[in-house]
């Protein structure tokens, strides 16, 4: 089994929407930091890490919403295309 990908396996999406959501992760990941430096309670901080979480699991999302609507929007929802989003999805997953 080769890890090697070929062009023609990747979908290429727009990640204009994923970069907002990454940078709101990176801030609060960064203040996460910050209270374990500080000495903040274990509660605070995994409720603040749960926030990151869920921050990155919404760029992931908007990834894979993405590349459904390229793929409805180009009218190409055939076979190829599908398997590519599911390996998106079982990537994210």
């Amino acid at each position: 089994m080769t890890t090697e990908k070929k062009a023609s396996d990747e979908l290429h999406v727009d990640m204009t929407g994923v970069l907002p959501r990454l940078k709101r992760a990176h801030g609060q990941l960064a203040g996460v930091m910050a209270m374990i430096e500080s000495g903040r309670d274990c509660k605070d901080v995994l409720t603040q890490l749960a926030a990151v979480s869920k921050a990155i699991d919404g760029a992931g999302f908007t990834v894979i919403s993405s590349g459904l609507e390229q793929c409805i929007a180009r009218g190409e929802a055939g076979q190829a295309d599908r398997a590519r989003l599911e390996r998106l999805f079982h990537a994210f997953a």
